[in-house]
């Protein structure tokens, strides 16, 4: 009688350890892909870290003058808050005016550096953010420094999300004059290799009124069609596309991992002065 009662008693307890338990697996064995390279023949992908930043209207501006598209990976809060009105209103119009957004993730930490829970800090908010602002959730991430590592390329997968980095790089957040990347620019040019995947940054003055109106006549002059990094890939810029909704000024608190874990399932359901860092 005794045996059967401490039987039942261990069932018991080992029944209700299994229901404290997560019944969410999380799926770190899937790796994300990365990119660095386009695949559509003679299609160049401009794109510009690090915003939204004070030129991005201008930038916008002069891509469109010139009919090419242009990919912005934004941070969160890395120069000021990208829920402040006046970013708001950036990160709407060249999302209206037909270029791509995407995640350089909230802070502009070196995520390698970070934990899992942290990688997943670092990107759902800037996520969220988007998609309120824009409507668009993000499919494309660039690391901050291009930096990643396996546990970056799986919370990124667990998210939907193709890691992006690039195959030229203009210089301009290294010490490059403008003169050097316009230089930079005309020898890849001349070079012709079949894609171009280009990194710029949008917080730079001489970048955006100076290296890409040149960039953009040298590289169209060569033949290139410029266009968003999805449309370079033949792939999907979003995730999913809704309507914006209201601007979370107050910043979200991050919910529990687990309960964040559960929403990565549904993509119509899931939500998104600092140091200056370029990367």
């Amino acid at each position: 009688m005794l045996f059967n009662t401490l039987a039942t008693a261990l069932v018991a307890s080992g029944a209700a350890l299994l229901a404290s338990a997560s019944p969410i697996v999380e799926p770190r064995q899937t790796l994300a892909q990365v990119v660095t390279s386009c695949t559509v023949a003679n299609r160049v992908a401009l794109t510009f870290d690090d915003g939204p930043y004070n030129y991005l209207t201008d930038i916008v501006n002069t891509l469109d003058a010139s009919g090419a598209k242009g990919t912005f990976f934004f941070n969160g809060n890395n120069w000021r808050c990208i829920y402040d009105s006046d970013l708001r209103t950036k990160v709407k119009y060249a999302y209206d005016h037909g270029h791509q957004v995407a995640s350089h993730t909230w802070a502009h930490k070196d995520l390698t550096t970070l934990t899992w829970d942290q990688i997943h800090d670092e990107m759902w908010k800037v996520e969220q953010a988007l998609s309120r602002i824009t409507g668009a959730y993000p499919a494309w991430v660039r690391p901050p420094y291009g930096n990643y590592n396996n546990l970056v390329r799986q919370a990124a997968a667990t998210r939907g999300l193709t890691i992006a980095n690039w195959d030229f790089d203009s210089g301009d957040s290294t010490g490059a004059t403008p003169q050097q990347s316009k230089n930079s620019y005309n020898t890849i040019a001349n070079q012709h290799p079949s894609t171009i995947l280009a990194l710029n940054h949008e917080t730079q003055s001489g970048t955006a009124y100076d290296v890409l109106p040149y960039a953009i006549q040298r590289l169209q002059q060569a033949g290139y069609q410029l266009v968003t990094l999805a449309e370079c890939l033949g792939r999907a810029p979003y995730q999913s596309v809704g309507s914006p909704q209201t601007p979370d000024v107050s910043l979200p608190a991050k919910p529990s991992h687990r309960a964040h874990l559960a929403q990565l399932w549904s993509p119509y359901s899931r939500p998104g002065t600092a140091k200056r860092t370029f990367g």
